[in-house]
């Protein structure tokens, strides 16, 4: 093996993905040295197909950074969404609910692609394909990261280290288990998700209640679009030719928007599962956790990405005062600070889930007060207020 290499930063990150890097630029926003570490190839990191709805805070924070140019350019702007119910949709209008209220379709692979180009521009630090990296010293004053590339092993001594490499990552693991909680519910089903170059059905987002289950409407650009079908957890992708699941889409959908679907060839088909979790603390000692590594929340309410970016906003002014004024206030507060976020788009999306999906062994009661609940939504502006202020993203204090 070749001889150890061995430098140190003040910040050492370990994962590119949305959090990570809008972290690297928030710290070198404010000339905080940072270097991050990521396990995958680049290329892998930005072509995941992940979120695609920015709540406002997050479209404000890119146009901060100065990588806003793109999405103001190419995203697309939403001021509201239609939920539909045994084919009755009703409209929630933002701008009308929460004046100026609004949110931006523009998919995290274009993020990525935004954010590794500044971060290249600006030549922050980030090592790809770093393997084997594991945090030491997190309770101690000098914490330190080893990882290796290739036959080069690596050492990295920091001030602080921070997690933002996901629920799979090795930072959550490295907090003692008697110094973490967590909270869990996993739901007995998942969404089967195409991607296909087709005009959407409908301008905005479509959520459709329906006796088989869950449909989302959603769409990546004017020709491409992005649908869903609630399935079975045991399901699997082979099961669904294009054929069948734009028929079982066109049904769920409902006919107003079936009549205006245009289908074609899928060029992505996956399932992906939905839990909603949260670890805490999301600090523990010289180590900090954000996105993914702290907290998962099924996709039905649009948080995930936009939560990551809360919570690395959060910590980048905890790491400012830090680092300008000797002050420990912000981070020893950025737990409970990141962690309140946190449960209110832990609860919103819970509660989206639940409005809008069939549970299994549901029964006639359960469905009469899940239909209630959506027609409260419908007919009561309060209730289509409070739904819009958590869909649009609560503001972010900092």
């Amino acid at each position: 093996m070749a001889s150890a290499t061995r430098t140190r930063v003040q910040v050492a990150i370990i994962g590119a993905g949305p959090a990570g890097m809008f972290l690297a630029h928030l710290l070198h926003e404010a000339r905080i040295d940072a270097v991050v570490l990521e396990l995958r190839s680049r290329d892998y990191v930005v072509s995941r197909v992940r979120a695609g709805v920015l709540e406002q805070t997050t479209v404000a924070l890119m146009h901060r950074l100065g990588i806003g140019a793109r999405v103001a350019r190419e995203g697309l702007v939403h001021a509201g969404t239609t939920l539909a119910v045994n084919d009755a949709p009703f409209h929630v209008d933002f701008d009308e609910l929460v004046r100026g209220a609004a949110i931006t379709v523009y998919g995290q692979s274009e993020v990525m692609k935004d954010l590794n180009q500044a971060a290249d521009e600006r030549h922050l630090e980030v090592h790809y394909q770093a393997a084997n990296v594991q945090p030491h010293g997190l309770d101690t004053n000098a914490p330190w990261v080893t990882w290796n590339s290739g036959q080069d092993e690596h050492r990295l001594d920091c001030d602080y280290v921070v997690g933002c490499d996901g629920y799979h990552g090795v930072s959550r693991a490295c907090i003692p288990a008697g110094a973490l909680s967590v909270f869990e519910r996993v739901y007995p089903f998942g969404w089967l998700g195409v991607l296909a170059d087709v005009p959407p059905c409908n301008h905005e987002l479509v959520y459709a209640n329906h006796e088989h289950g869950f449909a989302l409407a959603s769409m990546r650009s004017p020709t491409r679009s992005r649908y869903y079908l609630q399935c079975s957890l045991q399901d699997r992708v082979e099961n669904w030719s294009d054929e069948a699941f734009w028929d079982e889409f066109a049904l769920r959908i409902g006919g107003s928007f079936a009549k205006r679907l245009t289908r074609g060839p899928s060029f992505e088909k996956s399932i992906a599962p939905l839990r909603s979790f949260v670890s805490a603390p999301m600090r523990w000692e010289r180590l900090f956790l954000a996105g993914d590594a702290a907290h998962i929340v099924p996709p039905t309410g649009a948080k995930g990405l936009n939560l990551a970016v809360a919570d690395v906003v959060v910590l980048a002014d905890a790491l400012r005062r830090f680092y300008a004024m000797g002050s420990h206030e912000g981070i020893e507060g950025y737990s409970d600070r990141a962690l309140a976020r946190v449960w209110k788009a832990e609860r919103f999306s819970w509660w989206l889930t639940h409005l809008t999906h069939r549970f299994p062994h549901m029964d006639g009661f359960d469905r009469q007060m899940q239909l209630a609940e959506l027609e409260y939504l419908r007919g009561s502006r309060a209730a289509r207020s409070s739904f819009a202020e958590n869909y649009v993203g609560l503001p972010l204090e900092v």
